[in-house]
C-alpha cells in the first residue's frame, strides 16, 4: 500500500489524490483518458481561506470588504465580522458625509468659530475610524467575535443573527 507524499496517510496504489489531505499523488497513475480538470476535481480543489483571514479582509476597505465578504463567504464568523463591518463602517461614511455638509453649512453660516468647532468634531470621528478600523482587524485574526457595542446590536438586527 502507498502512501501519501504530504500527510503519510495510506493511499491506493493508483490514487490521485489522498483521501485524507486532498493532495496530489505525484506518483498516481490516473484514468488513461481523463483531463485535466478531471483529475484536479478533488478536495483540494475546494479549499477555503482560513476564516480568521476572511473576518480581516472584510474589514480591509472598510465597508465594501463587509458586503463582499458578507455575500460570497457563508460562515457564520466571517458573516458576523462582514456585517458588523458594514455597520461600523457604513454609519461613519454616513455621519462622515453629513458631518461634511454641516462643515460647509456652519462656516456659511458662522464663520470660523462653527468651522473650527465642527473640524474638531469631525477629526475625533476620523481618529475613532482609525482606531476601530485597527482593533477589529487585529481582533478578527485573532478569532475573536469582539463586537462594538452598539454597532453589534444593530447589524444582528438588519442581517439576523450570526
Amino acid at each position: 500500500m502507498a502512501h501519501c507524499t504530504k500527510c503519510g496517510a495510506a493511499v491506493a496504489e493508483n490514487a490521485a489524490f489522498c483521501g485524507s489531505c486532498g493532495a496530489s499523488q505525484a506518483g498516481a497513475s490516473g484514468a488513461p483518458n481523463a483531463s485535466p480538470s478531471a483529475t484536479q476535481a478533488g478536495p483540494a480543489a475546494q479549499s477555503q481561506m482560513d476564516e480568521k483571514v476572511a473576518g480581516l479582509l472584510s474589514y480591509v476597505v472598510f465597508w465594501v470588504t463587509g458586503v463582499i465578504f458578507y455575500f460570497i463567504d457563508q460562515r457564520p464568523y466571517v458573516r458576523f465580522h462582514a456585517a458588523q463591518s458594514i455597520v461600523v463602517f457604513g454609519g461613519l461614511t454616513i455621519v462622515r458625509i453629513a458631518l461634511g455638509i454641516f462643515l460647509g453649512l456652519s462656516f456659511l453660516a458662522g464663520g470660523w468659530l462653527a468651522l473650527s468647532f465642527a473640524w474638531a468634531i469631525f477629526s475625533l470621528l476620523y481618529l475613532l475610524g482609525l482606531v476601530l478600523w485597527i482593533v477589529l482587524m487585529i481582533k478578527a485574526y485573532q478569532g475573536a467575535r469582539f463586537r462594538v457595542p452598539i454597532a453589534a446590536d444593530i447589524a444582528e438586527k438588519i442581517f439576523g443573527k450570526l
